[in-house]
């Protein structure tokens, strides 16, 4: 840009000289036309080489840095394989002859994995699916049931949709207190426009007409909670053929 215009520069100081002498010299006319396109030709060439050159250093850089952040990740990999999952095999091989020992280490160990699974997996900073399996993780430790969770789609944890993590716990509560079984489900659906949770046991059931005193939670910490935030609860249940508990949130542009 530089050359470009200076080059210009001078010619127009030339033409203006010979213009106003009056010259009439065809050649030197010519010459000085010559001279400024021989200029900006240059000029638009050194530009030209000048992007290349930057776009090739910047593509060099751009590979060494996706060089560098896999040697980072693998690294952190295998930091986090020998402090957890190593460990854990170890102490499984040291108390083989303690089942229920080995059982909850196993389940401890999936729980860690799952947990650093979702956090590096996750575009979000307070995931979803994270807060719906660690308060499945929460009830059963609570009340020794085992939680089946799948989770399909992930979004950001605001306080609405910890408003619904909170009713899908306490859903899981009354299964774990009145249901009368060890294992309960949790599907979670996320789509652009709301999020799901559906909680399901195979329990003794009741009938929703006539919620007992034991599920004052339902109207309270489940349909009123959801309520609250703009959200529903439907509670499918009839005696001896379990309960499902259906709760949606629309999350609109979130």
């Amino acid at each position: 840009a530089g050359g470009i215009s200076a080059g210009v520069l001078v010619a127009t100081q030339v033409i203006d000289e010979v213009v106003r002498e009056g010259g009439t010299n065809v050649v030197g006319e010519v010459a000085v036309h010559a001279a400024v396109w021989i200029v900006m030709g240059w000029g638009m060439w050194a530009l030209r080489y000048n992007d290349r050159t930057r776009a090739e250093a910047e593509a060099r850089l751009a590979v060494e840095r996706r060089k560098r952040i896999t040697l980072e990740d693998r690294a952190e990999i295998a930091a986090h394989l020998h402090d957890s999952v190593l460990q854990t095999l170890a102490l499984i091989g040291q108390r083989a002859d303690d089942p229920d020992e080995v059982c909850a280490l196993v389940r401890r160990q999936e729980r860690d994995l799952r947990t650093w699974l979702d956090d590096i997996s996750s575009e979000h900073n307070e995931s979803f699916r994270a807060a719906v399996r660690a308060a499945g993780w929460e009830v059963e430790d609570r009340y020794h049931l085992q939680v089946d969770t799948v989770t399909v789609g992930d979004c950001e944890t605001d306080e609405h949709v910890r408003a619904l993590v909170a009713a899908a716990k306490e859903a899981l509560v009354n299964a774990a207190k009145f249901a009368q079984v060890d294992r309960v489900s949790v599907y979670s659906e996320v789509k652009p426009n709301r999020v799901r949770v559906f909680v399901r046991d195979r329990g003794i059931g009741f009938d929703t007409a006539h919620d007992g005193a034991g599920h004052r939670g339902i109207a309270e910490s489940i349909r009123g909670r959801m309520e609250r935030h703009g959200g529903s609860a439907v509670i499918y249940s009839s005696p001896g053929e379990g309960t499902e508990v259906e709760l949606a949130l629309p999350i609109g542009a979130s």
